[in-house]
């Protein structure tokens, strides 16, 4: 078993900025890709941004430019510094991990969310 614990959210003016962090802990062999998602009720959850073990990157359209995911594989750590914030941002953000134990497949872990408001 393994765990995510998020942190980094919290309100912020549009045009601002925040960084999440995401701390992966537990039994953990390897750590595949980790991705932050986010989700507005009533709303599917969106896919982010996401990396993979040797740092390819990926965003959804609306957030190229702005944000940036990276990661610290020595320290099993996801982050996503968000830039230029705008209201369309505002979510409940979830990481992920696919995390492979030492005698166990790779599964997909989540966070337990962190709210992200962007407001004046």
């Amino acid at each position: 078993q393994a765990q995510l614990v998020e942190s980094g959210g919290g309100l912020v003016q549009p045009a601002g900025s925040l960084r999440l962090s995401c701390v992966a802990s537990g039994n953990i062999f390897s750590i595949e890709i980790m991705g932050w998602y986010r989700q507005v009720p009533g709303n599917q959850r969106e896919l982010v941004a996401q990396i993979t073990g040797g740092g390819t990157t990926a965003y959804v359209d609306s957030v190229k430019g702005r944000f940036t995911i990276s990661r610290d594989n020595a320290k099993n750590t996801v982050y996503l510094q968000m830039n230029n914030l705008k209201p369309g941002d505002t979510a409940v953000y979830y990481c992920s991990a696919d995390i492979r134990g030492p005698l166990s497949p790779t599964l997909r872990y989540w966070g337990q969310g962190t709210q992200v408001t962007v407001s004046s």
